[in-house]
């Protein structure tokens, strides 16, 4: 297995996981009878349809709305199962979806604007910072700290542990699969629950590529600085993607494990160490996603196009 493997990503649903390789998506989600449901669906990037937009920097602010509309998706597909408790679920594919999960995603980017980078600012300028550089310093400080402060938010939430939980059993597989060991669960517990292509991580990283890139922005002087600001956000987004897709190959590297270490100390407030029923579901998304599928499982939906 090894480097010829696909990459492989994921995020944890409502009672289940969503894996991502180059060519597939699938979900699986833990019905309230204890079976285990999976949608897949093929999948080819937008990166790939269209050359101009794998280009470097360019890829990586296409793979955040990409990512965002795939797994709201995902998301709202885990919600249907659980809540049908035995019933089947019969997905809706008209335009009306389409528009809720399009809705959904500007409603999610612009809250995340507003809270991650307009807020920030907005306190930097009150408190009366003056120099630019020192501006940019206290405005990504004060970013950091609502970052920090959402995710312990989180992470004190008791309905989000089962989610961590799940995120937790999405890692595990993901490295097991990445050593390229037999994916069973007794073999998928001896890994950590923390990875370095982890969105968490990605988040970080944007929060500390802002600062450098907003401090070549110099200090926001009107409304026009400002809303500047904000559309330097998918350049932020393509250059920290860079950085943790370079990250994820060199992990072994000791500048990497210096690079990543932050990303996956806070990790700890976002996974959970899972139960084995959670990793078995994972491991199920993670056969499905990589065309290794157990027998045994039922594949709920299987569409021609892509999420």
């Amino acid at each position: 297995m090894g480097t010829r493997e696909p990459t492989v990503g994921g995020q944890a649903v409502i009672e289940g996981v969503m894996m991502k390789s180059p060519d597939r998506i699938a979900t699986c989600v833990r019905r309230t009878n204890g079976e285990i449901e999976a949608r897949v669906r093929p999948y080819v990037s937008l990166s790939k349809k269209q050359k101009v937009l794998g280009i470097p920097v360019i890829r990586g602010a296409v793979n955040l709305f990409e990512q965002l509309f795939i797994g709201i998706g995902a998301l709202t597909y885990s919600a249907e199962v659980v809540s049908a408790g035995d019933e089947e679920v019969m997905e809706k594919k008209d335009w009306k979806t389409s528009l809720w999960t399009g809705l959904t995603v500007v409603v999610a980017l612009g809250v995340g604007l507003l809270l991650f980078f307009w807020l920030p600012m907005v306190i930097a300028n009150f408190v009366g910072v003056k120099g630019s550089v020192l501006f940019n310093i206290v405005d990504g400080v004060i970013r950091l700290g609502i970052f920090f402060a959402y995710l312990m938010l989180l992470s004190t939430w008791k309905e989000m542990r089962r989610v961590f939980e799940y995120h937790g059993a999405e890692h595990k597989s993901i490295h097991a699969f990445e050593a390229g060991v037999d994916l069973t669960v007794k073999n998928v517990r001896n890994y950590t629950t923390r990875h370095a292509r982890c969105g968490t991580s990605f988040l970080l990283v944007v929060m500390v590529v802002s600062v450098i890139v907003f401090i070549f922005m110099g200090r926001p002087e009107d409304i026009v600085d400002r809303l500047r600001r904000l559309l330097a956000v998918p350049l932020i987004a393509g250059l920290s993607y860079e950085v943790i897709r370079f990250a994820g190959k060199h992990q072994g590297g000791a500048l990497m494990r210096i690079v990543t270490a932050p990303g996956l100390l806070l990790q700890r407030f976002t996974t959970r160490e899972p139960s084995d029923d959670q990793i078995e579901v994972a491991l199920e998304a993670l056969k499905h996603a990589t065309g290794r599928h157990a027998t045994g499982v039922e594949v709920a939906t299987q569409d021609a196009g892509s999420n």
